[in-house]
């Protein structure tokens, strides 16, 4: 029980009508917490625009199609499944793009571009949805996006040749729930679409992939390695794009078969003029390898330009930082090693003849996959893994913590956080990524005392036996705790004047913590 003065009364209320309505204070464990992650709010520009904001990259040779590969980049991290009316979508003053490059010169040879355009059938709900929705094409879906996607060919940076791959296909949407979407697995098999030159293609929400406990930022694991073991993007969800490409159509020839992937986002000014604002290829290298100084720098860029980057990765912070605190020697510097993970690729695997150094994710597609992937890819021996490509199972942040240390110059060692695979199963078939997580997934902390035997509904404003009297309650309480669980900032506000009129003592909320 907490009371709530005058003050603190405003305070609540205005913090939840500034977070959108979104009540979720009081109510104990209904989303994951915040943190950061491989590219998630790895810049100071681009943490502020999370639509723009790329996650992580992904390559690889498709598992069940080996003559394909997948190419999947995500966007705006960090959604809580629960974050409605408006929930989350792709941006439409944006360009998603993925690019290629197949001959090692550091330039793009192939970009496929996503476009975006919002629709909404009925402006006068604040329903996302206005019924339960079985299909793509439900009316039910009250707000709902469709996408372009198209193939810019270039050579020596300028475009020779432009077609549309896509056109008008629909996003899958946010998984709102079980009594608005009764089966999520069907829509997003529907947003699953076969597109032209053979690809497929997806849009839409996905639970988020990357896997790691990512409270190294706590000065490295709470500064003595104590606080590990908690995959802290569990539960999270983002916006992801996908794309399964005949390798022939990616690669310069079968006899150089080795392609550079990242990802950047194009943002629209006033003029109609689009700025890049995001750009990803290899995992953590905007988060532990580049200094703040060179962040938002390192989002506008372009990789043929990476030699102003080259002293970060061959004098890492990183690696004398966990020296200082963990007295693990650091290698000594420059780090050739590194430059081969993170710029050119590793001889007689992934690194294409008279390559460039450049940062960017580089994939054999001539490594077939498989059966049995290995998580710390080929640091245990497995070519298809990591830092050939990147596969959603790969555990780049312990191959990354490794390798950081010398492990590729014999200094073995067996950093990790603990955390080896990703909360959700991925699936089997393409688009891959594991279905996002909804509100009725979120399991509160006191789940047990909130079955139907104690009575403990909406209407009762989650108290198992109204006993309001007796704790020197009044309907207001019931009103406020009605409010935080169900995200009606209104009924907030109703007590905080109900309080004002009466002054008859400070009011006194159920809260509960997280």
């Amino acid at each position: 029980m907490t009371s709530i003065t005058k003050r603190s009364v405003a305070a609540l209320v205005c913090g939840t009508l500034a977070a959108g309505g979104l009540a979720v204070a009081g109510v104990a464990a209904l989303g994951p917490g915040a943190a950061e992650a491989s590219s998630h709010r790895e810049a100071p520009l681009i943490s502020g625009q999370p639509e723009y904001d790329t996650t992580d990259v992904y390559a690889f040779v498709s598992p069940d199609k080996a003559d394909t590969t997948t190419l999947v980049a995500d966007f705006l991290p960090f959604q809580d499944p629960s974050g409605g009316p408006n929930f989350y979508k792709f941006a439409e003053d944006a360009q998603y793009d993925l690019r290629v490059d197949n001959d090692g010169d550091a330039r793009e040879d192939l970009i496929y571009r996503w476009t975006f355009k919002d629709h909404v059938r009925n402006e006068d709900t604040f329903l996302y949805n206005t019924g339960p929705v079985t299909s793509l094409d439900d009316h039910d879906l009250n707000f709902f996006q469709t996408y372009d996607i198209e193939l810019i060919k270039l050579r020596h940076g300028r475009a020779v040749h432009r077609a549309k791959v896509a056109d008008d296909l629909v996003v899958a949407p946010s998984n709102v729930g079980k009594a608005s979407m009764p089966d999520y697995r069907a829509l997003r098999d529907q947003a699953v679409r076969k597109v032209y030159g053979g690809a497929t293609a997806f849009a839409g929400q996905a639970d988020d992939p990357f896997f790691a406990d990512l409270r190294v930022f706590d000065l490295l694991y709470g500064g003595d390695l104590s606080e590990v073991g908690n995959d802290t993007l569990g539960g999270y969800n983002v916006q992801s794009l996908a794309l399964q490409v005949p390798s022939d159509q990616l690669r310069e020839s079968h006899e150089q078969p080795v392609i550079g992937v990242w990802s950047t986002t194009q943002r629209a000014n006033a003029y109609g003029d689009y700025t890049q604002v995001s750009r990803l290829g290899m995992p953590l290298v905007n988060e532990v390898v580049n200094p703040r100084k060179d962040k938002d720098r390192f989002n506008a860029s372009q990789p043929k330009d990476d030699g102003q980057f080259l002293d970060n990765v061959d004098d890492p912070e990183l690696a004398k930082l966990i020296e200082q605190i963990f007295k693990l020697k650091a290698p000594a510097a420059p780090r050739k090693d590194l430059e081969q993970v993170f710029l050119t690729g590793v001889p007689e695997l992934n690194q294409a003849p008279g390559v460039k150094a450049s940062e960017m994710l580089r994939l054999n597609t001539s490594v077939r996959p498989t059966a049995k992937p290995k998580r710390l890819g080929v640091l245990d021996g497995d070519n298809a893994g990591f830092p050939n490509g990147r596969r959603l199972t790969d555990d780049v942040l312990d191959i990354a913590l490794q390798v950081v240390e010398g492990e590729l110059l014999g200094q073995k060692n067996d950093l990790g956080d603990a955390v080896d695979a990703n909360d959700q199963r991925f699936g089997g078939s393409f688009p891959y990524v594991g279905l996002p997580n909804s509100g009725s997934d979120v399991k509160s902390a006191t789940k047990s005392a909130t079955t139907a035997t104690n009575g403990r509904t909406l209407l009762n404003g989650g108290s198992g036996v109204v006993t309001a009297t007796a704790a020197g309650e009044d309907d207001n309480t019931l009103l406020a705790t009605s409010a935080a669980a169900g995200g009606a900032a209104v009924l907030l506000l109703a007590a905080g004047l109900t309080w004002r009129r009466r002054r008859r003592g400070p009011v006194r909320v159920h809260t509960r913590r997280h």
